[in-house]
């Protein structure tokens, strides 16, 4: 962590140091690939959402809030631990390369509140370490899993997990589930103070909706629109409900007062066409980018903000906050000291702003993000921000491209089948060292849109934040590379005495064959011939 971090999470943590004696519940809510501009409260008159508009009446929103990752696992693993992703191991979604995966070394919110005294869950969408049970909830720091591991799960025929135990769909929609499992946790606990981590999976794909609900999305949106944006738009309605139904729930047992609860998103939206029901386009506030890029559109997500008594309502923050900043912001309402190995954090507890107190040093904070498929490339699909200014490297197309063929089949078969186990596939290319092409440096005080480029006109502003960039890229560069080594030392250690699963069968009905070569016959042709890795390396 840089000095000025440290010195300003030690300043706003000074401001913070007047925790309440006695520990809220923590309820943290996360969604999966909802945009800045899918909410009500955000200005999205199409949609209903009355719930969650609600909750940002009674609360408070963040207009500047960013994700740590513009995609699911690693921003999924900054929001856990309170560090950039790159630390931790986890830099991209391929789970059968273990890339979405946690270190050891690594702890999450779990461990933290377990370490307070908290009980602890987790319930929905993990996505931070799969295909070998040491790597899920229950085994870093959550008492209660109830949820699934792979990074997509059908709506109506999904396969749970109580901790180890399966738990087969019974014919709820999947939102409804996950918000009723965390109903009953709730009521059902011990009698200590909670923290649950609720990772609903809408509206990420497969895009699928209660049928009522889709019915009132075509009615009102109409024959022109999208069966994508009809679904998706039903999707998270559907999620609005039963985030009401556990809201009330914890009034109704006196827990509402003494609950902070947080809600957010993962990264930001799906806007291409979905295979089957076309263009999933929508409103997204007035910003350029969609899931997956570093613009605007791709990190910044709506987060609202529920403390009663504590936070007054109504109120709008523009500072910028990151994702990191929840763990050190919400643990810090324990007023319990770190557990025991607890690594340095990148986020700063922000609760002092959330209450409204004067932090001058919050508007200059410096924000880094970078992303790009398996090993990660510097200034490739990257930005920093600090302040008004935004520095933005676009990243050559080979550092975004996906090897679907190679990592799609188990994703899957995920999908739809129970959790397995199986070895990763531990061959990983090296990133490109070809040169990228040149940042652009956007003012986003007068162009949140990203539409004028003004570097030329700064060029000492662009060497400034290049510098940072560069710095805080080697820095966790070096540090996933560690991360990597020591992952796939452990996957290789517990698979040397252990019948590896055959994965010609395994994956026998989710080859992707449109991928083979000209001429592949998927009838005759040997899969493991056809497509890398599954294995083969030592």
């Amino acid at each position: 962590m840089s000095r000025g971090l440290k010195f300003l999470g030690l300043l706003l943590f000074a401001a913070a140091a007047s925790a309440s004696a006695e520990q809220p519940n923590v309820l943290f809510i996360l969604a999966d690939d909802l945009g800045w501009g899918d909410l009500g409260c955000q200005g999205n008159q199409r949609i209903d959402t009355p719930h969650l508009d609600s909750l940002a009446a009674g609360g408070v929103r963040l207009t500047s809030h960013y994700s740590p990752s513009p995609l699911c696992s690693p921003a999924r693993a900054g929001y856990l631990t309170g560090r950039y992703n790159h630390r931790t191991g986890a830099v991209d979604v391929p789970s059968n390369r273990g890339l979405d995966r946690l270190d050891d070394s690594e702890k999450t919110l779990g461990d933290y509140f377990r370490h307070a005294g908290y009980d602890t869950a987790l319930m929905g969408k993990w996505h931070n370490g799969l295909y070998d049970r040491r790597c899920l909830p229950h085994h870093r720091g959550f008492d209660r899993f109830v949820g699934f591991a792979n990074g997509g799960q059908d709506y109506w025929k999904w396969n749970l997990l109580r901790n180890d135990e399966a738990m087969p769909h019974d014919g709820r929609y999947l939102s409804d589930a996950l918000n009723e499992e965390a109903i009953g946790w709730i009521r059902n606990r011990k009698t200590a103070p909670f923290f649950l981590f609720l990772a609903h999976h809408a509206p990420h794909s497969p895009l699928q909706a209660p049928e009522p609900l889709v019915k009132k999305y075509r009615a009102r949106l109409g024959p022109e629109a999208s069966q994508a944006l009809v679904v998706t738009y039903a999707m998270i309605e559907a999620m609005d409900a039963g985030l009401g139904r556990l809201f009330q729930t914890l009034k109704e047992d006196g827990l509402w007062e003494s609950t902070v609860v947080v809600f957010t998103s993962d990264n930001g939206p799906v806007l291409g066409r979905d295979a089957k029901l076309g263009s999933q386009l929508r409103f997204n506030g007035e910003f350029s980018g969609e899931k997956q890029d570093t613009l605007e559109g791709g990190i910044r997500v709506p987060c609202i903000v529920s403390w009663p008594g504590h936070l007054s309502g109504g109120r709008v923050i523009d500072a910028p906050v990151h994702g990191c900043d929840w763990l050190p912001t919400l643990f810090g309402l324990t007023g319990v000291s770190p557990p025991p190995a607890a690594r340095p954090l990148d986020g700063v507890d922000v609760m002092p702003l959330l209450k409204g107190e004067t932090v001058p040093v919050a508007e200059q904070r410096v924000f880094n993000f970078q992303r790009n498929r398996y090993a990660p490339v510097l200034h490739a699909n990257a930005a920093i921000r600090r302040g008004r200014w935004k520095l933005r490297w676009p990243g050559s197309a080979d550092t975004l491209k996906k090897d679907s063929a190679r990592d799609n089949p188990s994703y899957q078969r995920g999908i739809v089948m129970p959790h397995w186990e199986m070895p990763l596939d531990r061959q990983l290319d090296a990133g490109t060292t070809e040169p990228q092409p040149a940042p652009k440096l956007y003012d986003l005080e007068n162009d949140p849109a990203e539409q004028r480029d003004v570097a030329a006109q700064n060029p000492q502003v662009v060497q400034e934040l290049t510098a940072i960039h560069d710095a805080w890229f080697r820095e966790v560069h070096s540090q996933w590379k560690q991360a990597r080594q020591r992952l796939v030392e452990r996957d290789r250690a517990a698979w040397r005495q252990r019948v590896v699963p055959d994965p010609a069968t395994l994956f026998a009905d989710y080859w992707l064959w449109k991928y083979a070569p000209p001429g592949t016959n998927p009838q005759t042709a040997d899969p493991l011939k056809v497509f890398r890795g599954f294995w083969s390396e030592p």
